[in-house]
């Protein structure tokens, strides 16, 4: 065996090792009841036909890969942009492990929740005994200011109820009486995370809100991120512009110092976040702002609710959106947008024209969360892209014809194509019969791209399979010039490889492009 004290290799070589290479072909060939090798390659032949497309987007009943997750992840994540608090959810350790296995792959640090560990009896008796010892031991152990409340698919399924499990709680002294325990009901069945991260914040904003007498502030506005894997390098760029122009503003969930602690010596379970003080204060802001409206529909309505100025945003990512976006800040808070600005949004728009060559006309399909999809659309459109595929499996009828009126609004927008609700098994038929230069997403495209040679853009939630993405921003015209950066590296890799035997695919020896 190849394996010793003295050579160790990596999984990834170890098993294309003789030895292994002849265990796994008698594995394959004695219990997995192969068929024949003609039968499959003439079925997979058939899976990249439009014949097989037309059967594969009629799907109804069966959902394959889905760009989306369920609901407690987004409340998992949004607990996590407060102070010092705990997620609780309600429902298995196992589905607790899957959120904070998720979170922490792709910021690539320790993400805390706990659970209220039902088993089979909960589910029978109902979880009230769990939920009394759970936020017990969550109060005694961690040392939280807050803990907030979801559920799973077991707590809905059989309708424990928070508000009365958190008052039995506190009846037994679970938790001291005026300790808050905001919570939010995400049943992981319905809806998907952007759902869960919608639900929670709201959650916690009405515990902080409800009842309370509101005195506007003028010029001072909310801002909520929304569910965003880029959280730490966007939040931090979207403070650095805001800090510029002098505006008065607070964050409603900022979890960019949770999940990016430095390695100093102290360990922080807990780090950044919004501060209580702050929540409470910000029902008195003249306005709240979204910068994903998909992500925060039942939040802003609630915002509406108690006398503010809302709007929302779609992910302000390039020239356009960031305009917007910081246009409407301008008008609520009558600040100036300084000239450093200015000069960045220039810098941004020199950029594109340097590479213009390189980027018009370039075919793109985008996946992942509306607010996301939306906004990679716009900016695509701004280089001279052409978006064919928009794909969000979590995206609503209502999103699909706004997207689909920008499409139309713009020439590069006139053979694209918005899909509502397909997964990534649908995307797959898509690119063998309508195929594309790019593809945009999240780490799950790489199958994609080796099955179908499409070159893959990280950029979405979740990126395992590549570190630090996140610590970069995409929004505004810095975060602009990033995006932009990381297609044009992307295009020139792939030229590389197809240009890579000089005399043969190599004519023009390219080393200035």
């Amino acid at each position: 065996m190849p394996q010793s004290a003295e050579k160790v290799l990596d999984h990834a070589p170890l098993f294309r090792e003789p030895e292994y290479r002849r265990m796994l072909a008698q594995k394959k060939l004695n219990f997995e009841c192969p068929h024949p090798d003609q039968l499959v390659t003439d079925q997979r032949e058939f899976t990249k036909s439009w014949e097989y497309r037309e059967l594969n987007l009629a799907r109804e009943a069966l959902v394959v890969n889905p760009a989306k997750a369920c609901q407690p992840l987004g409340a998992v994540f949004a607990a996590a942009g407060f102070e010092r608090t705990m997620s609780f959810v309600h429902g298995s350790q196992g589905c607790v492990a899957y959120y904070r296995s998720h979170l922490s792959r792709h910021f690539k640090e320790p993400a805390s929740a706990v659970s209220s560990s039902m088993t089979e009896d909960a589910a029978v008796f109902g979880g009230l005994k769990n939920m009394v010892d759970g936020l017990a031991n969550t109060y005694q152990l961690y040392d939280p200011k807050m803990i907030a409340v979801s559920t799973t698919c077991m707590a809905e399924v059989i309708g424990d109820d928070l508000r009365s499990f958190i008052e039995n709680a506190r009846d037994e002294n679970a938790v001291p009486r005026d300790f808050d325990v905001p919570f939010a009901h995400t049943p992981a069945f319905v809806g998907s995370h952007v759902d869960g991260y919608d639900g929670m914040v709201k959650g916690i904003v009405e515990h902080f809100w409800k009842d309370r007498q509101r005195s506007a502030a003028k010029g001072t506005i909310n801002i909520i991120p929304g569910f965003d894997g880029f959280c730490v390098g966007n939040n931090r760029e979207l403070k650095r512009l805001l800090d510029l122009m002098g505006v008065s503003y607070s964050f409603i969930q900022d979890a960019s110092d949770q999940f990016d602690t430095p390695s100093d010596g102290e360990y922080r379970m807990y780090d950044g976040g919004t501060r209580i003080e702050d929540v409470k204060a910000a029902l008195n802001a003249e306005a709240t702002l979204s910068l994903q409206y998909y992500n925060t529909r039942k939040t802003l309505d609630y915002c509406q609710e108690v006398g503010q100025q809302t709007a929302a945003f779609h992910y302000p990512l390039g020239v356009q959106a960031t305009d917007e976006f910081l246009m409407k800040v301008s008008a609520l808070s009558g600040k100036e947008i300084p000239e450093a600005i200015r000069l960045e949004r220039g810098r941004l728009v020199d950029a594109m024209a340097d590479s213009q060559s390189w980027l018009h006309g370039k075919k793109y399909a985008i996946y992942g969360d509306p607010d996301f999809v939306y906004a990679m659309a716009r900016f695509v459109m701004e280089t001279g892209g052409e978006p064919s595929h928009c794909l969000a499996t979590n995206g609503s009828s209502a999103w699909q014809a706004e997207l689909q009126e920008l499409l139309d609004a713009s020439p590069f927008g006139a053979d694209a194509q918005v899909w509502a609700g397909k997964d990534l098994w649908a995307l797959r038929s898509l690119l063998f019969t309508e195929p594309v230069d790019l593809l945009i997403g999240n780490s799950y495209g790489k199958y994609l791209e080796r099955d179908t040679g499409t070159p893959l853009v990280r950029l979405m939630f979740p990126i395992f399979d590549r570190h630090h993405h996140h610590r970069f921003a995409l929004m505004g015209y810095q975060g602009g010039l990033r995006v932009l950066t990381t297609i044009l590296d992307k295009i020139f890799d792939k030229l590389d490889r197809d240009t890579g035997q000089t005399g043969v695919t190599d004519y023009s020896y390219d080393l200035t492009r």
